[in-house]
């Protein structure tokens, strides 16, 4: 596991402490190996920012790139005991071919102290679009759970702007109107209508992937934000991409229990709901999700994931400070993953049929 070392002034220390909330950066220096990094920090995420071990976003000054990248994260993983859910969910929808940020863990010191495991998750971004060798195009971050594809709120509210819930990552201001118009679409165009064009807006098939995706790993809040949106610069479609999947795996962002049938097999939301209205549609989900099962989302292809991934962890536990499971109790973490891939997969397979 590699180390990270950030240097930071104590006064900019106390800049962060004095409000945690808040999204300013303050200078800072990364060492990492050989590499000694000017950057810029700051705190991020809204349920970990009051907790003892805090996420942080960095950004890099001089160089401004660094491995490609201008822009990474470092999550705490507070939350989750296993410390894994998030990488292990981003992997696999690498695995099933939707773009999805890439991630490691790290071991954490600031200011010769250490902070303990991390996981690095590549920002999505311009930067990583370039990486990647994909066409450039806007990006637009699914912020709240106002970003449903719907007029309305989750509180059946009627929405005051299309564009609420989201947030312009790469882009300008009227890509944000162009996604009001793509909702109004959606929400708007009679069946034949709708069944004629979504293919001038939406890449179906790779969308219906991360439908599968975030069913399978069954984040109940990854249907109405915790994704991005790539409009597709070749294209002109847009693809989707997951984000913050640390409330998965058999648990909530919380760390709490769920039930393995707690998400049905056609996940939530307005987009997915007029999709599947339409049985080609239907049939295409069915096909994914029936390779997904066969494939990737089955216990003989990721219990050896898991073990190898716990392995690596498991050695750097007791350099933790903030966590309080022991040894013991993270191997019997594994038993919640193992359960929950059997439980769910099996709940999914018995349900496919209900889709045609």
């Amino acid at each position: 596991m590699l180390k990270y070392e950030i240097f930071i002034n104590p006064k900019w220390l106390r800049k962060l402490e004095k409000d945690i909330w808040e999204d300013e950066l303050v200078p800072a220096v990364l060492k990492m190996g050989n590499d000694r990094l000017n950057i810029k920090l700051s705190y991020r995420g809204n349920v970990i920012r009051d907790k003892k071990k805090r996420s942080y976003r960095i950004v890099f000054q001089k160089p401004n790139t660094f491995n490609g990248a201008h822009e990474i994260h470092l999550n705490a993983e507070y939350s989750d005991v296993s410390l894994s859910r998030n990488k292990l969910s981003l992997d696999f929808f690498d695995r099933i071919g939707v773009i999805s940020p890439h991630s490691k863990h790290v071991l954490l010191y600031i200011n010769g102290f250490c902070k303990g495991i991390y996981l690095e998750i590549e920002s999505f971004d311009q930067f990583l679009l370039k990486k990647r060798n994909l066409p450039e195009g806007s990006i637009i971050y699914a912020t709240n759970n106002r970003a449903n594809f719907s007029l309305l709120t989750k509180k059946n509210e009627l929405k005051t702007r299309l564009d609420q819930g989201y947030t312009i990552k790469y882009g300008k201001k009227e890509d944000l109107e162009e996604l009001g118009r793509f909702i109004a679409m959606i929400n708007t165009y009679k069946n034949e209508d709708f069944e004629k064009k979504i293919h001038h807006y939406l890449d179906v098939e790779k969308y219906l992937k991360w439908v599968a995706g975030a069913v399978c790993t069954q984040n109940y809040d990854g249907f109405i934000h915790n994704y991005a949106l790539y409009k597709n610069s070749e294209t002109k479609l847009y693809e989707i991409t997951p984000w913050d999947y640390d409330g998965t795996w058999g648990r909530n962002l919380h760390g709490k229990l769920l039930d393995y049938d707690y998400v049905p097999i056609t996940g939530y939301n307005t987009l997915t709901g007029r999709l599947l209205h339409f049985s080609n549609f239907k049939q295409k989900y069915q096909e994914i999700l029936t390779n997904i099962l066969k494939n990737d989302f089955s216990l003989s292809v990721q219990k050896p994931i898991i073990n190898s991934l716990f392995e690596e962890i498991t050695a750097h536990l007791h350099q933790d400070p903030y966590l309080t499971s022991t040894v013991e109790t993270f191997e019997k973490e594994k038993l919640v993953f193992f359960n929950f891939i059997n439980k769910r997969s099996m709940y999914l397979k018995k349900n496919l049929s209900t889709l045609i």
